[in-house]
């Protein structure tokens, strides 16, 4: 597989779960939803839609589809641990600056751990 095809397709899916979870994290939150909460659900529905599209378009290779429990095993480890992260960088800009500052912050947040994923997802989750 390409590097230059696996990353532009990752950047395009990664920005539609981006836009899901955002989206997700700003109604909830600003509907009252306590910020880690409203983040986990943002993370979980974006999470989701990655894992399908990714195994199904992304990692996939001469057609074969790279979904499995085994593999969604490994995602779900990978994905709870940038959660956390996520989740805690949200939280203290939340606490620190502002809910406002928290849904800007968001997407700079998710863009960086996307940049370590896209590894992470290549070599340990779809190989």
């Amino acid at each position: 597989m390409s590097l230059l095809r696996q990353g532009s397709q990752y950047i395009a899916i990664g920005l539609l779960q981006l836009l899901l979870d955002w989206t997700l994290f700003v109604i909830t939150s600003a509907a009252g939803l306590p910020v880690a909460p409203a983040n986990l659900l943002g993370r979980v529905s974006g999470a989701l839609l990655g894992f399908w599209l990714n195994g199904r378009h992304t990692f996939a290779t001469q057609g074969q589809q790279r979904h499995g429990w085994k593999r969604f095993i490994r995602f779900s480890i990978w994905w709870l641990a940038m959660t956390a992260i996520s989740t805690w960088l949200i939280a203290i800009t939340a606490d620190t600056l502002g809910l406002r500052y928290a849904w800007l912050a968001k997407p700079v947040v998710e863009a960086g751990l996307a940049f370590v994923s896209f590894f992470l997802l290549r070599h340990l989750v779809y190989r």
